[in-house]
């Protein structure tokens, strides 16, 4: 039996797949890693916001392309200035973003292709 993946790999391992110019919720990449048993569904998406933090920087892996289930980059004091770098790059990749970290979630969505590797 091989080690198990941290949950913070398995979260960068699922962002690394989200495409140029797609996006994804923190909870659709909960769901993708199996991240079930949290308190709540929204404890899971959190978690996946968290590992995302960790990220040592600079990264290849695209964490921009994440944002929550109500289309809006999670705008925050606490992200010191990523908020604002993510809008940047999710703007340099064709995506529309408003001053208030809007975007349309529903015209660039991901949607993976669910593999069964049985």
């Amino acid at each position: 039996m091989g080690q198990e993946k941290s949950f913070d790999l398995r979260v960068w391992d699922a962002v690394a797949l989200i495409p140029y110019g797609k996006l994804a919720t923190y909870g659709q990449i909960a769901e993708l890693i199996g991240a079930y048993g949290c308190a709540q569904q929204v404890g899971c998406a959190r978690q996946v916001g968290w590992a995302l933090r960790r990220l040592p920087t600079p990264s290849a892996v695209p964490w921009h392309r994440v944002v929550n289930a109500k289309g809006m980059i999670s705008m925050s004091l606490s992200r010191e200035g990523s908020d604002w770098r993510q809008r940047q790059l999710l703007i340099a990749e064709g995506i529309p973003v408003d001053q208030t970290g809007k975007l349309p979630l529903h015209q660039y969505l991901w949607c993976p292709e669910i593999r069964d590797d049985d």
